[in-house]
């Protein structure tokens, strides 16, 4: 599996809202890196789980460009291959401009997955759907009531 056959197939996999063709795609040390938390999830099935959610949330989501190039991944200056793919979509009315950026492990599966997202209102907007529909799916705590 190379890095862009991966990268295509995360692609079609999102863009069909297929979360079961993502299993394979992610190694089972994956750390994704969101803009809610500070310190990466490093659980496949949550990470699993948090797409769910994110394909349930946003509206009119789609791909817009695609990225190749090699980023260092260790004290040593090692270079992994990766991919950023750009996006737009929109969520409770707030269009969101952002970025997935995968890194991708010796066998070509996602080892490393980050998401950068813009502007701060749809940020705020997407944050607080993404949190309630994980209380919702039962993978985290409902949110406190204001």
């Amino acid at each position: 599996m190379t890095a862009k056959t991966t990268a295509e197939r995360f692609r079609a996999a999102i863009e069909q809202s297929d979360l079961a063709a993502l299993d394979d795609l992610f190694s089972d040390d994956t750390r994704l890196y969101s803009l809610a938390k500070s310190k990466p999830l490093k659980d496949k099935q949550a990470i699993l789980g948090l797409f769910g959610v994110l394909m349930r949330t946003f509206e009119d989501f789609r791909y817009i460009a695609q990225y190749t190039g090699a980023a260092e991944t260790s004290a040593d200056g090692t270079e992994a291959p990766s991919q950023v793919l750009v996006f737009r979509g929109t969520v409770d009315g707030e269009e969101i401009h952002g970025i997935d950026q995968l890194h991708f492990a010796d066998d070509g599966r996602i080892k490393e997955f980050s998401v950068f997202v813009r502007p701060l209102s749809a940020a705020q907007a997407l944050s607080e759907a993404v949190l309630a529909g994980l209380a919702e799916a039962g993978l985290a705590p409902a949110p406190a009531a204001q």
